[in-house]
C-alpha cells in the first residue's frame, strides 16, 4: 500500500474513521531527520499491507498539527480503530519503527 497524504480536512476519514492501525507521519519538506524517515516508511507501507500509512505535512496543516500538540518533527503517532495508541519523535531505523508499531 501506498504511503497517502492527508489534510486538515481528510484526516477524519484518513485516519480516525478507519478500522485497524494506521501510522501518521508529521512531517516538513526542509526537515532533515524527515527525509531520512520517508524511505523507510515507503518501505514499511510495502511491507505491512495489514496497516494504513498516512503522512501530515506540518507547514500545509498548521491546525491539524496543532490540534495533536505535534511541536518536534517528525512525530509519529499509531492510531488503532480511530484512537490514538502511541506517539514517538525522531528519525527511526525500520527495526525501531516495527517496535514501535508492535507495542499497539
Amino acid at each position: 500500500m501506498a504511503v497517502i497524504s492527508s489534510t486538515g480536512e481528510t484526516f477524519k476519514k484518513d485516519v480516525i474513521d478507519q478500522k485497524g492501525i494506521v501510522l501518521v507521519d508529521f512531517f516538513a519538506e526542509w526537515c532533515g531527520p524527515c527525509k531520512i524517515s520517508a524511505p523507510i516508511i515507503d518501505e514499511l507501507s510495502e511491507e505491512m499491507t495489514d496497516m494504513k500509512f498516512v503522512k501530515v505535512d506540518v507547514d500545509k496543516n498548521q491546525k491539524l498539527a496543532s490540534e495533536y500538540s505535534v511541536f518536534s518533527i517528525p512525530t509519529f503517532m499509531v492510531f488503532k480503530d480511530g484512537v490514538m495508541k502511541s506517539q514517538f519523535v525522531g528519525a527511526h531505523s525500520k527495526e525501531g519503527f516495527k517496535e514501535e508499531i508492535a507495542k499497539v
